[in-house]
């Protein structure tokens, strides 16, 4: 796929291309009526964001669910595969005039629509100057589009990597572009085992994104040899496939949609704490979902690991937080979660029987098939 530092485009990202700019032109194009919104509520602020979005960037996009990460003042954003551009016309009002919001998609026909609608954004937000740009590119070779390294606090992406035949040049091309201490926070899907020859060169599988999945331990591979912190499961939910043509080709394998965060902070620096959670975040005043095991509540002591503990030092949440050695002066202190790798199959049947929560992150929680960008 590389010839030494120039990336060549694939059959696959044609066919992705095919599909995603000649073949789709609405959301309702998309087979199986698979892409539909997630039963979770939406928080007000972001409802409202998404309401002064033009109608047209909103029936080209393709996407399921939300990606929304928490502490967006003032941040630069970059969302991989940004399709039509709904997703960055709304970050835009949550970074703020002062933040910038860059979206990457290698389809002509998707880019023409999110810049065309440039302008008309900056005026319904009252913005004197853009803070919202696009490059067509591939989310494998991001320098090579121009996007400087170590230049973004956070990058989103919302089942887009499956889409890639070379998830692990993603990741790393991410972890490049990613300022210390920045994080890649992304909904995708996974299967439960690697993937057979045949399923992958199933054009519809890959198309609707089930052909291209990643297996979930893969990632935790790929993600410590970019050089991330282990991800950190934040939400999964089952995905169901009741077309039978396609669930015959699929045979026994299962998928979930998992949103996963992955921070670029130094390794084996730091110890054990407490922190306590300062109710400061937009919109997670009483509590902070950090991932499926952490939920900071306001003013309560929590112990984190190690690992945690670097994440919250040395990111964008540092401010967020009181910190204290272990033992410190203490308030009420919270349960102490269980150390270990999460299973998304688990959690997602967990979640499953618990029925709708809170959560925005999260690609797919569909009738039929699966969700595309």
């Amino acid at each position: 796929m590389a010839e030494g530092n120039s990336f060549v485009s694939s059959t696959v990202h044609v066919d992705v291309k095919d599909y995603y700019g000649k073949r789709l032109q609405k959301t309702s194009d998309l087979q199986s009526n698979a892409c539909v919104a997630p039963a979770e509520p939406t928080p007000p602020f972001i409802r409202q964001a998404l309401k002064k979005v033009h109608p047209e960037v909103t029936a080209r996009y393709y996407g399921c669910g939300l990606v929304v990460p928490e502490c967006l003042e003032g941040c630069r954003i970059l969302d991989l595969g940004s399709g039509s551009g709904r997703d960055c016309y709304m970050l835009s009002q949550l970074v703020g005039e002062k933040g910038h919001v860059t979206g990457i998609d290698m389809t002509e026909g998707q880019l023409a629509v999110a810049m065309a609608y440039v302008d008309h954004h900056m005026r319904e937000f009252a913005y004197k100057t853009p803070n919202v740009s696009f490059v067509q590119g591939y989310i494998e070779a991001l320098s090579e589009a121009g996007l400087e390294k170590n230049s973004f606090d956070i990058i989103i992406s919302n089942c887009v990597v499956n889409l890639s035949p070379d998830k692990k040049k993603v990741l790393s091309e991410a972890y490049s572009v990613l300022k210390d201490g920045g994080e890649l926070y992304f909904s995708d899907v996974y299967s439960n085992e690697r993937l057979t020859e045949e399923i992958k060169n199933h054009k519809v599988l890959w198309g609707e994104c089930l052909g291209g999945a990643l297996w979930w331990k893969d990632l935790l591979q790929f993600a410590e040899e970019v050089g991330f912190s282990p991800p950190r499961l934040v939400t999964a939910n089952v995905i169901t496939v009741d077309n039978q043509e396609l669930q015959d080709a699929l045979g026994n394998f299962k998928f979930v949609s998992a949103t996963y965060r992955l921070f670029k902070v130094p390794k084996g620096n730091t110890k054990p704490c407490q922190v306590i959670y300062n109710g400061t975040i937009t919109g997670m005043e009483e509590n902070f979902k950090f991932d499926c095991r952490y939920t900071f509540k306001v003013n309560e002591v929590v112990e984190v690991d190690a690992e945690v503990s670097s994440i919250l030092t040395n990111s964008r949440f540092a401010a967020d937080f009181t910190f204290q050695p272990p033992g410190g002066p203490c308030g009420p202190i919270g349960v102490k979660p269980k150390a270990g790798i999460v299973d998304p199959f688990e959690l997602a049947l967990q979640q499953e029987k618990q029925g709708p929560g809170s959560d925005t992150g999260g690609c797919c929680r569909t009738q039929d098939a699966t969700c595309c960008k």
